[in-house]
């Protein structure tokens, strides 16, 4: 492309192509939310018996909770609030710390139950673990919207590219 090409492209501004989706309002992100998460945590939650069959409660659980959480920070950073792009490393780190507590919280809750009601039985184990996870899950939108992918800290285009100023040719003499 030649320096009137370039120029000419530069003055049109950003290819719209390259620009990330605008980020959706708060209604729509967490709907969004709500079908990749609860998407993913009923998967995950249907993962975690079969593993405790193998592992310790705790640590099945752990695992599937790194899992998903991992799956869930790249789906919501592509679709649920609208980046457009890969989560990246300091995403991930920092959606860690709300999976700790949803870890946490979800393992709490199965373990006071195991002492209020030993023989529960695993429906009402189900029960419990996926209301800890919803009540776990909306704290995280929360924090999540709030800090790791709210406005401003998602940029909405690259940056530009650098430009060269126009060869600029003598006047040609009459």
């Amino acid at each position: 492309m030649g320096e009137a090409g370039h120029a000419a492209r530069a003055a049109a501004g950003p290819v719209t192509g390259c620009r990330a989706p605008s980020a959706p309002d708060p209604l729509a992100s967490f709907v969004r939310f709500v079908l990749c998460g609860g998407g993913v945590g009923i998967a995950a939650a249907s993962a975690v018996p079969p593993l405790a069959g193998v592992l310790s409660w705790a640590a099945a659980n752990a695992l599937v909770t790194v899992a998903s959480t991992v799956l869930c920070t790249e789906l919501h950073a592509r679709f649920t609030f609208g980046t457009g792009r890969r989560a990246g490393w300091r995403r991930h780190l920092q959606s860690a710390g709300s999976a700790t507590a949803a870890y946490a919280l979800t393992s709490a809750a199965v373990a006071v139950l195991r002492v209020v009601r030993p023989t529960s039985g695993a429906l009402l184990e189900q029960a419990v673990y996926l209301g800890a996870s919803a009540l776990a899950g909306t704290g995280r939108f929360l924090l999540l919207r709030a800090c790791v992918f709210g406005p401003g800290r998602t940029p909405t285009a690259p940056p530009p590219a650098p430009t060269r100023p126009a060869l600029q040719l003598p006047a040609a003499a009459s």
